[in-house]
């Protein structure tokens, strides 16, 4: 393709790519922003540390995948676990399992879910089940919601924490009262846990913990973790049989997925430990953001959630989303420091923007006042809003 053939998006794209990998001082490295030889670097660099590399191939998944599968269900304290090459695959398989247990076809489940905001319908257009929703609030949703729904539900979908309303969690009581209204109501509850591993700190309990809550959770390692692709379900032995059944039926018996699987076993090993430090300093970062757009002028942005739950949140803005974005990416080019990624306009407040932090390895080397003075760089791009 020449230059000419480009459209301007793809040339935008291109020069956020090379901004962010350009960059030397960054709150996370994002996987996606490495070269492929970086990334394969990286994955063979590591793959001594976490398996047997004299140990032979994964074959439609024993070996590596199998060992990788019983590591998943021994952290989640579940009898079995199931690998999958995605977590839209591996939720749609649960639900229909669940539905086909309870009888019952319909899942309560959050609007702003994964199935209902990502996954083109799939739940209903492939799956063949039907959503009903407790709440329609950017929020967790309640027990009282839970126990007010006015028909029944095989399966109670809770994802933890809710990635579209800004990465938000309930309190430990409020997790139990809900689990607690979906059994009153003759229902399972089912874990989108894509993020589950981020969430110890908030809630002050080990994974297994959480979990216990539920009757099967799926997580992802690619998210968090920083793996190349693939997700684990996790519940009893049975139950895990089936899934097994209908993962092959959707085309998921894959030959082999050993880098998938090693580079799981490699942020397991290397990121889960290190989680709670990067929640504790996401909440330092976020504090000094506000401080630093308070400094400039600029009391009214919003930082959500305030103190952060994860090592997640989301800042607010009343600019257009191309003016904050351009903001971000010559402060990386120009300075090398990249504060912020893409903004985006939301359409719930016309005339907002909002983009997503995520504090790593990479931020931990930051300090209050450093952060406070990236924002201020920042804001010195922007128009005056008045």
């Amino acid at each position: 393709m020449s230059d000419s053939d480009e459209t301007e998006e793809e040339r935008q794209a291109a020069r956020r790519l090379a901004a962010w990998r350009g960059a030397e001082r960054v709150l996370a490295r994002r996987p996606g922003d490495a070269t492929l030889g970086e990334r394969l670097a990286q994955l063979t660099g590591a793959a001594g540390a976490v398996t047997d590399l004299s140990g032979g191939l994964d074959f439609y998944g024993d070996g590596v995948v199998a060992e990788l599968e019983a590591k998943v269900a021994a952290l989640l304290g579940k009898e079995a676990a199931a690998f999958f090459p995605t977590g839209t695959m591996a939720q749609q398989v649960a639900l229909r399992c669940w539905a086909g247990r309870t009888g019952n076809s319909t899942v309560a489940l959050h609007p702003l879910g994964h199935p209902e905001v990502h996954e083109r319908d799939a739940l209903t257009t492939v799956t063949g089940l039907r959503t009903v929703h407790p709440t329609g609030e950017p929020r967790q949703m309640t027990a009282d919601e839970v126990y007010a729904l006015d028909e029944p539900f095989g399966t109670l979908m809770l994802e933890l924490p809710l990635r579209d309303a800004g990465f938000v969690l309930p309190t430990w009581q409020e997790l139990e009262e809900v689990c607690e209204a979906a059994r009153a109501r003759e229902a399972v509850v089912h874990l989108d846990g894509a993020r589950l591993w981020e969430c110890t700190a908030h809630f002050g309990r080990p994974l297994d913990e959480i979990a216990e809550l539920a009757d099967s959770v799926y997580v992802s390692f690619y998210k968090t973790l920083g793996g190349l692709s693939g997700a684990a379900l996790a519940g009893p032995q049975p139950f895990i049989d089936e899934a097994r059944a209908w993962r092959h039926r959707y085309g998921g018996q894959v030959f082999q997925q050993f880098p998938q699987v090693i580079a799981a076993l490699v942020g397991l090993d290397r990121e889960l430990p290190r989680l709670p430090e990067y929640v504790a300093h996401a909440r330092v970062v976020a504090k000094a953001i506000r401080e630093g757009f308070a400094e400039a002028g600029m009391p009214w942005v919003r930082i959500h959630p305030e103190p952060p739950h994860t090592h997640e949140f989301r800042v607010w803005l009343p600019y257009d989303p191309d003016v904050l974005t351009e903001a971000a990416v010559t402060q990386a080019e120009e300075t090398k420091v990249a504060l912020f990624g893409r903004w985006w306009a939301t359409d719930r407040v016309p005339g907002l923007s909002v983009t997503e932090v995520t504090v790593a390895a990479a931020g931990l080397e930051w300090s209050a006042a450093e952060v406070r003075a990236a924002v201020a760089d920042f804001v010195g791009r922007l128009p005056d809003p008045s």
